[in-house]
């Protein structure tokens, strides 16, 4: 045996005998780099993801009652006013600003229920023209808004695209019920009432074999159609909607503009006997100016 052969026997044993040695420093070390930091990593994540749930719901909450954010405002003015005024005023404020929240919610839930209607015509003409049967084009483009409308929520419960009323048409289409009743069933639902319309399109399709995915799509354009006159409309009335707030916050500058030149306008309006006069007058023509401002505006958004 040659002297280089010996070497690297013998370099090769002491590489053996230095790994047999190093074994167990060295599975200690993988077991911290790939087990314990993942754990680690994981239970933080799943912290993370809790803080954010019980985050987001605490400002779903916040965001649900934010009328009663005029208690807080009508307390700071009464005590920097030295009042009880203003706090009275906050609470009648409550009913007055839940009320227009509710409005302003029902008008954006319209908006997503008329847009969710167009867009599953069209899923269910692209199921139809994809060879599927009626029921079954259905029922894979409600699942699949479904899918789609539980991605985009976080921690929270979806209603689907038709709401409450998904159940039902899902059952209808999948056990061969009357679809065309349980849509019109879901028409009922806030901006769904382009369903009636594909209920129509259903019912003529199944009674007298037209086609169904012609009458959808002329639906779907329509409802398109519709909704982009709406946008339109909405961009030129920007800016009398724009007019109605300056002219609601007018009044606060004025207040403002008042404290700062050392004029004391709270005093004023709240401890004076002109100073009452002036606000009970100067509140009651402001609320007529902008229900009158927003009456204007929604005739024409109507119209």
């Amino acid at each position: 045996m040659s002297a280089h052969t010996v070497h690297a026997v013998a370099l090769c044993a002491g590489s053996a005998t230095w790994l047999a040695m190093m074994r167990d420093p060295g599975a200690r070390r993988a077991r911290v780099l790939f087990v314990e930091v993942p754990l680690r990593s994981r239970r933080q994540r799943l912290l993370g993801l809790r803080l954010c749930r019980l985050r987001g719901r605490g400002k779903e909450a916040a965001l649900r009652h934010r009328e009663w954010w005029c208690v807080p405002a009508a307390v700071l003015l009464a005590v920097v006013g030295g009042s009880v005024l203003p706090l009275v005023g906050g609470v009648v404020a409550v009913p007055l600003v839940g009320r227009l929240l509710r409005r302003r919610a029902g008008a954006r839930e319209a908006e997503r229920g008329a847009a969710a209607v167009a867009t599953l015509c069209g899923t269910v003409v692209g199921e139809l023209r994809a060879g599927r049967e009626p029921g079954h084009a259905l029922m894979a483009a409600l699942s699949e808004g479904s899918t789609k409308a539980d991605e985009s929520m976080e921690g929270g419960a979806s209603g689907g695209r038709l709401g409450a009323a998904e159940d039902a048409v899902l059952a209808a289409a999948r056990f061969g019920g009357d679809v065309a009743a349980a849509l019109r069933q879901a028409a009922q639902g806030p901006g769904l009432g382009g369903l009636s319309g594909m209920a129509a399109c259903w019912r003529v399709a199944v009674d007298g074999g037209a086609g169904l995915a012609a009458g959808l799509e002329r639906l779907e354009a329509t409802l398109r159609d519709e909704r982009r006159r709406r946008e339109e409309l909405r961009a030129q009335l920007a800016g009398a909607w724009s007019t109605v707030v300056v002219l609601a916050l007018l009044p606060l500058a004025g207040l403002g503009l008042g404290a700062s030149l050392g004029a004391e306008p709270l005093r004023v309006l709240l401890h004076t006997p002109a100073g009452l006069a002036c606000l009970t007058a100067g509140a009651s023509l402001e609320a007529t100016g902008l229900y009158w401002a927003c009456r204007i505006v929604r005739g024409a958004e109507a119209s």
